[in-house]
Formats: C-alpha cells, structure tokens, sequence
C-alpha cells in the first residue's frame, strides 16, 4: 500500500468510527454557582469539554457538536455513539442523557374569533367584546413565540400599520436566510430564527427544492397558526372560490409575533404527507425564545403518542420557559376517538382539545330517487347546471390488479381503472389515505366528481377541503344511505352542488372527531385536555409556497386556506392568553391558564350541552373544562394558581427526581392528585380520598363563594370548606375536596364526570371531576 494513503488512513480512521452508529443525544447538566457568569462561548466550551473526554480527540468533539444550549437551559445536542453516551451519564454534573431520534414529532394540523366571542368589528350593543379587545388594547406589545414551519412573512396578515416601537424589552434577532431578509421582519412579526442542525444530523442536508434554509414558511401550517394568533384585520379575506370570506383577522392582533422555524419535510415524501420537528431542534429553540423575551409560547407540534415528561423535548423546554413564567400552549392531537390519545400532558402546559364554529359550507347531493342528501365542501369547480351523472361506488370501478389486501372504496392512488371510472361520480369511502389524495384519484381515473364518506369514527364531522374536481362529503349516516341507494338501484345517478358558505348553524360549537381525548396516559391524575377551542374548517393566512391541498401536483396558490387540527385550535387559546397578559402582566402563567380552563363553558349555541360529533353528549376527556370564552377568561373571580417548585413536587411524585438537580424532593412527597390544578381526576378510586387545592381571589373584595357540585355517576363528593370568604384581592383560600364511592353498581374501570362550581353570584368558576373505580 502507499505509505502517503497508509498514513491519511490512520488519520482519518477516528473520524470514520465516530460516525459508526451515532445519533443524536441530548445531555443536561447541572446549573453549577457558576454558569451565570460564564460568557456564551465560555459556556460552549464548557459543553465541549464533555465531548472532548468521549471522543478523545478534539477536532471530533467540535464536530459532532449539534447545539450548546446556554441561555436558559444547560446542556448540548450531540452525535454520539451508545458507548459514549453511556460514559457521559456516568460524568460529574450531567443529570440525563436521552436519544434524541427516538422522539420524533409532527404538526398537529375568521369566523372563529367572532363566534369565541371576538369581533373586530365592534357593535355598541356587544360589551363583553368591547371590553375585553379594549382593555387588553388588543394585545399590545404581548410578545407570542409561534413554534412552528416559519412564517410568509409577505402576507397581509403580517403588516405593522399602526403599530408602535418594538418593546425594548425584546432582544431577538431576525436570522437572514437565502429569500428572508431582515426587513421581511418588522414591527409585527419582530424576530424570526430557524433550527435545522438536528432535522439534518438525522437525514442530510435540506433538499432546498422543498423548503427554504430559513425562516420562510414553505409549508403553510405556520404561517396559518401564526395569522389566527395575531393577523391584523384583513378585508375580503376568503379561501379558493371565495368561501367563508370576511375580514380575517387574529384573537391578539396589536401582538408581536416571534417565529422560531423548528418542522422541516419528511425526506422523501410529498409535502401532504407533514413536517417532523425534532427533539433538539425544539430544544433550541426553547432556549432563545426564552431569552428572547416571549410571553406566550404557542406549538402546534406532538408527538403521534404520549411520551413520558423527562423524555419528551417539548415537555422540558415548556417547562424550562414555565421557570421564566411564560405560559406554553400546545394543541393535543388529532388521533380522536380513540382514548387515552391526547398528548403534550404535562400539568406545566395549557392542552387544547378542537372544535366547530357556527359556519357550514353547504354542497349537498340530489340523488336519482329524488333524495336529497347534505354535504359540505369549499371545492371551486362545478358540475354543468342540470344534468344528472352516472353514481358509482369506488369498489366497483378498480383496476383489475388490484390486491386483495386492498381496503373496499378507498380510492388509494392507482387504485381505479379509466375505463370504468370516466365520466363517473364516484363515491369514496373516507380511512386510509388523504381526502384531498381520494379526489385526485378520482380525477386520474377521468372521475366527473367525488363524494367522500364518513366512517363510523367520523361520524357527523365534516372536514372540508379544497378538492381539485367537483366534490362533496357527507356524514357517516349519510353515507350509509347513498351506499344503500347505490346497492338497491339499478340506474343510479347523483349531482352535487356546488358549496356556499352558512353563518349561524346549529348546533355550534361540536368536538371534532379527530381531536385526542383522555385520560392522560402519562399522569392520569391530572386531566387533559384542558379545554376546547375552534379547530374544524379555520380560515387564516397562507404560503404562497405551496398549493392549498399541499400536495405537489397541484399547481394552485392562495393567500387564505382553510385547515383543520388541534393545531388550529391552539393558536386560539395562544391569542386569548396574549389578551389576558395584556390586562393582567402581573398574573403568573398558571394563573393565566387557571383564568381560561375555569371559565369555559358547556353549552352550545343551541342552549345544550356541547356534543361530539356522533351526537352525544361530549365529556371532559374530549372538550376539557369546555370550550373556551375568553371575555369571561378575563374576570375569572378566582384562579389556582401554581409554581415552578409546585411542578417540581409534582414530579418527585413521579419518580423524577433530576430535572432540577437544585432541587431537593422532600421525604413525604405530595400526590399528584394535590398538585394545586384547576381540575380534579382521580383514576383507579379505592375507598375514600381526599384532596387539597388553594384558590386566589382576583375579583372583588369582600367576596363570598359558595361550591356546587354535580357529583360523578355512582360517586359522593363533599367540598370542605362550602363557603369561602375573601376580604382583599390576592387572598388565599384552601379547600378539601373528597371522593367516595357511593355503593350505586357503576362498572370498574370506566370514568364517571362531574364538576364542581365557586360562584358568588357573578363569576362561576368551573373544574370537572373525573374518577374511576379499582
């Protein structure tokens, strides 16, 4: 061998082995006396010295070093292998050492504000609007963190007319990227910063084709959350074809808005298939937002499954910005009706569950027999007037090939044959594959229209898209009609009209079907979600890098578009809580979160209690304490407040005892079920129990609450104190509360719900009770 390539060999063989099965770990250390005077790069290499004792030669070290995380959080994101990580553990002062590429996650994805209770347009005779849009001066120089796919920063939405100087209290930065300037930042969206080291220690440089090395939202999903948080009214907004148009505007629109770019594409799949975001990243950003100077963090990000607190990254930068008393929003999942899916459940963060809004788009179907079936769609293409097309169900034209694993009446890409489908309305089966994916089947087939049918899970939920032909959906009751219709008639024929927008529906609001639910799977002691926002068919603002359906083919551009998710619903409860900032700076991030879960209400616009979208009565493990109202969020009369010590027993009570090494859990540990919460769950009931909480009056002094309860099904509960008397504003009142069972025959293992209600005559502060027997 030559002598030269010999010696490079040898050279080169520790860069070769380190990069033999590594990934990426994440490593906290303990905040020693002296880190807060350490200067950032002193702070970094302090971080390398670790690597440098693992990967023995330095260069290595510096290489695979991912993030040095030093303003509010100590520790690094690093490339290492098992054996190195496991030598880290074992070092002085590093507390955890987790894998990162385990714990992946994903995008959870106005007439909204007005039917919360938030109109732009204020009338005379609406006081409750009037007064909380005024005295929170519509959210001024709340600073709102948008976690997120990054922002179009062009969009109307993001203009700074009259808005003042930047708060001299930010000290964020607006990173440049290849098409983001310093000047797309401005008065508005104020600082703008994007995390990409980790998505491409994972999987290799960006493919620059599918997004944009920068803060630029080439996705759409942040820049819709990040319009509904604190967009400036825009006039004569509407999505494709003009649907739901009005003025569109965000719950906080005098907020600034802060961008921290942390989802990137799945590689090597459409951009309909979603984002990942991972661990490290978030992580990242976490750490500036905080130093930044945010008060809200809104992250429309989860997991696909709960994740335990110590080894979730969302968990631990949330409650690292808790610390720093700014409240994290988080939207809950879109894995409903199955239970126990709800996620982002630590007690440190607000999780929002989604619902409907009193609009429809209305596109019903005439069938041959004369019956006329409901539908709804925001599809811009029509049939020609007056002519009835040929009905088919999707079973019935496949392609001859097709397996016999395939799923009946999916309509799953490649799936129909054009000779049987051409011309044809064809009705698709709702399940595997997008809604939007059903529909361009249909069109490659030389389908005429499509109808999209509900499965049983989705019951009445209508999530409408909009779709590249002529096409409409229709319930699961609905769609068992038109497959009866299909399977009983010989000629069978169908129109679908096109869609118009509907105001003031009924019943209103309605849980999404797709919304998580409980019981927390990680804590079931403390009860999520914590309530319920707007989610179904939002309107708000759009890339202009990507085409309304998100997928590729699909050479159309919007300004406006409207989505549904749990990651439509966080953003609302983001801005109510800017609002609420705004009135009350002084209030904690857990008396905020009190404010907001204690006043949600119960009832729909129809005067009943909420349902889901089969219809029946919806329970705390699919709305929360109910769907949010943010005017009465504003003067909750009392709030259960909690500190960053309280969450810090809370997981002693969990076994957790290092996440704050300066932290010392004492000997008798309270239960999760004290953690002073403004709900109460208590899984696996045996005998009696009882339980404390602490309530602070923010009403009026000289107050006197009296508790109410509807007690769980099969259970007895008694509140001691039932009076409780407050002299001044920021007194402290405790309570016991217990739970028993009552003998009534109630099944082992299933919840019963109730709740318990303070009221002095003006404010009803409301908790839910969830409990179950062993």
């Amino acid at each position: 061998m030559n002598t030269s390539l010999f010696f490079l060999l040898l050279l080169l063989l520790p860069l070769l082995a380190s990069c033999i099965d590594t990934k990426v770990y994440i490593v906290y250390l303990r905040d020693n006396d002296d880190i807060g005077d350490k200067t950032l790069q002193e702070l970094e290499e302090h971080h390398l010295s670790y690597l440098f004792s693992v990967k023995k030669v330095e260069e290595q070290g510096r290489s695979s070093l991912i993030y040095s995380y030093k303003h509010s959080i100590n520790g690094f994101a690093a490339l290492l292998t098992e054996e190195e990580a496991s030598q880290l553990s074992d070092m002085k002062d590093v507390v955890k050492v987790i894998p990162s590429h385990e714990r992946k996650y994903s995008m959870h994805t106005t007439r909204s504000w007005e039917f919360a209770g938030l109109d732009e347009e204020l009338q005379p005779s609406q006081l409750d609007r009037q007064d909380l849009l005024l005295k929170s001066q519509y959210g001024k120089d709340v600073i709102v963190g948008m976690m997120d796919s990054g922002v179009w920063p062009e969009s109307e939405s993001f203009n700074d007319r009259g808005m003042g100087p930047i708060p001299s209290s930010w000290k964020g930065i607006c990173q440049t990227g290849p098409d983001f300037k310093k000047t797309h930042c401005n008065r508005k969206l104020i600082g703008a910063r994007y995390y990409i080291k980790g998505y491409e220690a994972a999987y290799g440089p960006l493919n620059t084709t599918t997004d944009s090395r920068s803060p630029r939202d080439m996705d759409g999903h942040g820049t819709h959350t990040a319009s509904t948080v604190g967009g400036q009214g825009v006039p004569n907004a509407s999505a494709l074809g003009g649907f739901s148009r009005g003025t569109a505007f965000g719950g906080a629109p005098l907020a600034r808005l802060a961008i921290y770019k942390v989802c990137w594409p799945v590689p090597n799949k459409g951009k309909e298939d979603g984002n990942t975001c991972l661990f490290e990243d978030m992580l990242a950003a976490f750490d500036d937002a905080i130093r930044d100077g945010v008060h809200i963090l809104s992250v429309s990000i989860g997991s696909s499954s709960p994740i335990d607190y110590l080894q979730d990254g969302l968990a631990l930068g949330a409650l690292q910005a808790t610390k720093h008393n700014i409240l994290v929003v988080c939207s809950g999942g879109n894995e409903g009706p199955t239970p126990s899916t709800v996620v982002n459940t630590a007690p440190w963060i607000l999780t929002v569950a989604a619902s409907s809004v009193d609009r429809s788009f209305d596109a019903p179907i005439q069938l041959g027999n004369g019956q006329k079936v409901k539908g709804q769609s925001v599809t811009p293409y029509k049939l020609r007037k007056r002519k009835m097309y040929k009905l088919v169900y999707a079973e019935e034209v496949v392609n001859a090939d097709v397996p016999k694993t395939y799923i009946p009446g999916q309509c799953l890409p490649g799936s129909l044959s054009p000779e049987k489908t051409k011309g044809k309305i064809v009705f698709c089966l709702r399940g595997n594959g997008t809604r939007v994916g059903k529909g361009m089947e249909v069109k490659r087939a030389g389908g005429i229209g499509y109808i999209l049918g509900n499965s049983p899970a989705n019951g009445a939920e209508l999530t409408v898209d909009s779709h590249v032909l002529p096409a409409t959906a229709v319930t699961s009751d609905d769609a068992i009609q038109i497959l009866k219709y299909i399977n009983t008639t010989r000629t069978r024929t169908a129109y679908i009209y096109p869609g118009r927008t509907v105001l003031q529906t009924k019943p209103a609001p309605k849980m999404a079907a797709f919304s998580s639910r409980g019981p927390n799977a990680i804590t079931p002691q403390i009860l999520k979600p914590d309530l319920a926002a707007p989610g179904l068919n939002i309107l708000a603002a759009w890339t202009e890098g990507n085409s309304p359906t998100k997928i590729a083919t699909d050479p159309r551009r919007v300004k406006y578009n409207i989505l549904s998710g749990t990651s439509m619903a966080c953003p609302h409860v983001a801005a109510a809580a800017a609002l609420l900032k705004a009135i009350h700076p002084d209030w904690s991030s857990a008396a905020i979160k009190s404010a907001l879960i204690t006043s949600a209400g119960l009832l729909n616009n129809a005067g009943n209690h909420i349902t889901d979208a089969s219809g029946k009565k919806a329970d705390p493990f699919q709305l929360g304490s109910g769907h949010f109202r943010p005017e009465k969020a504003a003067d909750p009369g009392l709030v259960y407040d909690s500190s960053y010590n309280d969450y810090l027993l809370f997981l002693c009570s969990q076994g957790d005892t290092k996440v704050d090494p300066t932290f010392i859990c004492p000997n008798a540990t309270p239960s999760a079920e004290n953690l002073n919460y403004p709900s109460f769950s208590f899984p696996k009931l045996n005998g009696k129990m009882t339980v404390k909480r602490t309530v602070t009056n923010v009403g009026g002094k000289g107050s006197v609450y009296f508790a109410k309860v509807d007690s769980p099904m099969g259970i007895s509960v008694k509140v001691v104190p039932p009076v409780l008397h407050f002299d001044r504003v920021g007194e402290k009142k405790s309570f016991e509360l217990t739970v028993e069972a009552n003998g009534k025959k109630i099944e082992k293992g299933l919840y019963s719900f109730g709740w318990l209600s303070w009221s002095d005559s003006v404010h009803i502060v409301r908790s839910p009770i969830a409990v179950s027997l062993v």
